[in-house]
């Protein structure tokens, strides 16, 4: 009996011990919220021209937080609101013609949205890593994944912390309903990410 009470006490022990880790681990998680308002995160696309040039653009407004834990990346998460009508090409003409029932359909879609569901391909450093998640755009809701690399972290000269990524993905128009012709070379959307965060 006292065997059993011994062997009862050291699992216990062991419960306590690995649910005092796990609660020290999920306590390194941070959340943070996209620095918008400062200008220091942006949301960039590219797409080829005829096959000829690149036509570059924006969007200019949106809004988002994600959850960062450096000795779990596995377990962080973002999720972003994009606001389809700020779409920004540096040509008035053109950025109407994208607001257009050609392309975003603003009128009837006038948000983006990228919620994460997983990070995978974590490299040994922890700060490059895969982000498996649900873009849905022009109504349409599918399955993306966007290559990240860390910037860098720490904290800034106003009292505050941050944490800064880079990423880019490609999506293809037709997979989101956008169906205007634009030739074989320009189906493809290349979008770059810039994304800093304030710690909350």
């Amino acid at each position: 009996m006292k065997a059993a009470n011994g062997w009862m006490k050291k699992t216990l022990a062991s419960v306590v011990l690995a649910s005092s880790a796990v609660a020290a681990s999920s306590a390194m998680a941070a959340d943070y919220v996209i620095d918008t308002k400062g200008a220091h995160a942006s949301i960039n696309f590219q797409v080829q021209h005829l096959g000829y040039s690149w036509l570059l653009g924006r969007f200019n407004n949106f809004s988002g937080n994600f959850s960062y834990d450096p000795q779990d990346v596995a377990a962080s998460s973002i999720n972003v609101t994009i606001d389809t009508t700020s779409v920004d090409s540096n040509h008035a003409e053109r950025d109407k013609h994208l607001r257009s029932g050609d392309f975003l359909e603003v009128d009837k879609y006038p948000e983006a949205k990228f919620v994460s569901k997983r990070i995978s391909d974590i490299d040994d450093n922890g700060e490059e890593f895969d982000i498996v998640g649900d873009l849905t755009l022009h109504g349409v809701t599918k399955e993306i994944t966007i290559e990240v690399d860390k910037v860098g972290e720490g904290k800034d000269p106003w009292g505050g912390y941050r944490v800064g990524f880079e990423g880019e993905t490609e999506i293809r128009m037709s997979d989101f309903g956008i169906t205007k012709d634009l030739g074989p070379a320009s189906q493809v959307v290349e979008l770059k990410l810039h994304i800093e965060g304030i710690k909350q």
